[in-house]
């Protein structure tokens, strides 16, 4: 009898280190790693019939509907490398999402098996966020705290110029979690109740945080 596919969603806000921690467990999961980031790229630019719907929302500075991105997901889930499952990063951020992604896995005779909830404080992500630096030349970035280059403002690898994107403020961060605490917030509950949710804490060592993942998937799957 063939096994069950295997579901786990990776939450926590904006530079809480969901996409290093992704990488690091799909290896340990054995499952493809599946991030609601590349999937809007991957359509946007192959020009498919999601990613025109979804530029059309897009061009205009709106939000892509739920529908539009529930689509896309269950379209890459329901390719082979996903037979096995999938460790699901970005994805569901509302409460319409999650509900319509365990409709859809139901219908299969499947649901989520495991929602791992990285937590870090707010001051900590804002440092996190605003202490970012890339090279304009070959794109390689640091941290002033975390990952400093050798000589201040110059790329170790190629000598460009580091600088800091716009999209790295204070102000900007701020505003992202705003909208992660009134739209993706909810989920920890939604989860919580239905007793899938793992919390890990987050604000330490990126190795120390693998560790506890590791444990919190042995103890659950």
């Amino acid at each position: 009898m063939a096994q069950s596919p295997t579901y786990v969603i990776l939450m926590g806000p904006p530079a809480s280190g969901k996409g290093t921690q992704a990488e690091r467990l799909q290896d340990v999961l054995g499952l493809s790693h599946v991030a609601s980031g590349d999937l809007f790229r991957y359509n946007l630019k192959n020009e498919t019939e999601l990613g025109l719907k979804a530029k059309v929302y897009m061009d205009k500075g709106d939000l892509v509907p739920d529908d539009v991105t529930i689509a896309m997901v269950l379209d890459r889930l329901s390719r082979e490398d996903c037979a096995k499952g999938a460790l699901l990063d970005g994805f569901p951020r509302t409460l319409a999402q999650a509900e319509a992604l365990e409709v859809a896995l139901a219908d299969s005779g499947n649901s989520i098996n495991l929602v791992l909830n990285i937590q870090v404080p707010t001051k900590e992500l804002i440092s996190r966020v605003t202490g970012r630096r890339l090279c304009r030349d070959c794109g390689a970035s640091y941290h002033i705290k975390f990952k400093r280059p050798k000589e201040e403002g110059v790329c170790d690898k190629c000598g460009g110029e580091l600088y800091q994107r716009d999209d790295d403020t204070e102000a900007t961060a701020r505003r992202r979690l705003e909208v992660y605490n009134a739209q993706t917030k909810p989920l920890i509950n939604y989860y919580s109740r239905k007793g899938s949710l793992a919390n890990i804490d987050g604000n330490r060592p990126i190795d120390e945080v693998t560790d506890a993942l590791k444990v919190a998937i042995t103890a659950a799957l």
